[in-house]
């Protein structure tokens, strides 16, 4: 019997590794990378943000007319320090004179307070009054509310646009009612002595600007 040959198996040789460009590993940024650099980014602005405060920059002396929201026009009469606690507290006394009230609000907390209008923006709240009334026609109750927190925003030209749309000498409103007549007068007053301390004039010549704006000389006339 012949022998069989042997058959020599064919090692299988591994495929050779695709070289790798040493440039292309230095150029190509690596995803961590990218995290700590856009890291870096966004942590710079946050912490100027804390540093900057810019609403308890502000500083007010004695003797400066400031609004306070729900109360009007108030002056600083004091500029006092209180230790509560641990903590040093500096704030300002103000006097609210029409509603005979004195505040008391903390230093660090001047974002409820805002600085009495300028001499433009008293002229553009001239130019609201002599505007005509714009009277919703939904109910009293909910126009109530809204005129309240106008009144109560601080906001001088909200203000001034509830004097206007609330003024009984007009052909909408003939007769107002006691809630209207209340929230008139309070928008009223609230405007007429943000007026006198930026006009700098008694109560008696502001009360006539106001009332020729709105039309309401010729009762006052009529009625001496």
């Amino acid at each position: 019997m012949p022998k069989k040959k042997k058959v020599k198996k064919v090692k299988k040789t591994k495929k050779a590794k695709k070289p790798v460009l040493k440039n292309s590993l230095k150029s190509a940024p690596k995803s961590s990378d990218k995290k700590n650099n856009i890291s870096n980014l966004d942590e710079k602005p946050e912490i100027k943000k804390v540093k900057k405060q810019p609403t308890e920059k502000r500083v007010y002396n004695l003797k400066d007319f400031v609004v306070y929201p729900k109360h009007g026009v108030g002056k600083i009469t004091a500029i006092e320090k209180a230790k509560i606690g641990e903590i040093d507290i500096q704030f300002y006394k103000i006097l609210v004179e029409k509603e005979k009230l004195t505040l008391t609000v903390p230093i660090n907390q001047q974002s409820k307070l805002r600085p009495i209008a300028s001499i433009n923006q008293i002229n553009k709240c001239i130019s609201i009054l002599k505007t005509k009334p714009k009277i919703k026609r939904t109910m009293w109750s909910r126009r109530a509310q809204e005129y309240d927190q106008k009144i109560n925003s601080g906001k001088i030209y909200e203000l001034a646009e509830v004097v206007k749309d609330l003024n009984k000498n007009t052909d909408i409103i003939a007769d107002q009612s006691y809630s209207e007549r209340q929230l008139f007068e309070k928008a009223y007053e609230r405007l007429k002595s943000e007026f006198e301390a930026v006009l700098k004039t008694g109560p008696d010549e502001v009360k006539k600007k106001m009332d020729k704006a709105l039309g309401r000389a010729s009762i006052s006339d009529s009625a001496e």
